[in-house]
């Protein structure tokens, strides 16, 4: 768990799952959680991958949650290691593309089946779960996410380091596109 002060601004939570990846967003508060889509996982060419890089482009995120599904007693599994990997995978590409957006994986015991209830509740049938359910987890990974760094003052989750070499290329990247300096006929200078 970090210490730190919760970034301010645009939020993003992630639920993984073999088949599909539930996408939700937060408003610039970093208030309330709703959801955005469900992505197929496509753990071959990682399409869903670059697909969240885009959606945190142009909503200009500002941090990420990727649930962390541990077991019941806190240990893990293979779907914690899936969840793990893709997180990994996830800041690496963010770094990649020159973003600084941290990627945090926050504990999600339970989300999936307090999705399915949710659904079932409001009248859903089981059927039609499926296309949602994703969604309505990451919902609950980012709104649990949220109110504890309210509650807290401080931010959650355990951060996904990013390799130096990496950080650095970002910064170097990021660097390289600023718009120069130039300095007109009196000297002054404006970009």
């Amino acid at each position: 768990m970090s210490n730190a002060a919760a970034p301010a601004g645009t939020k993003l939570g992630v639920d993984v799952g073999l088949a599909r990846v539930g996408l939700a967003g937060s408003d610039p508060g970093g208030i309330l959680a709703t959801p955005i889509r469900t992505l197929k996982r496509d753990a071959k060419k990682n399409s869903d991958i670059r697909v969240l890089v885009r959606e945190a482009t142009e909503r200009s995120a500002v941090q990420v949650f990727v649930g962390l599904p541990r077991t019941m007693k806190g240990g893990e599994s293979a779907s914690t290691r899936m969840a793990r990997e893709y997180a990994d995978l996830l800041a690496q590409a963010l770094a990649d593309a020159g973003l600084a957006v941290p990627v945090n994986l926050i504990d999600e015991r339970l989300t999936t089946v307090s999705a399915h209830r949710t659904l079932h509740s409001a009248g859903m049938s089981s059927r039609e779960h499926r296309k949602v359910v994703d969604q309505v987890a990451a919902v609950e990974i980012l709104q649990q996410a949220l109110d504890m760094q309210r509650a807290l003052g401080r931010d959650v989750g355990s951060p996904v380091a990013v390799p130096d070499s990496v950080r650095r290329g970002a910064a170097a990247l990021e660097e390289e596109t600023k718009i120069p300096h130039v300095h007109d006929s009196d000297g002054e200078s404006r970009r």
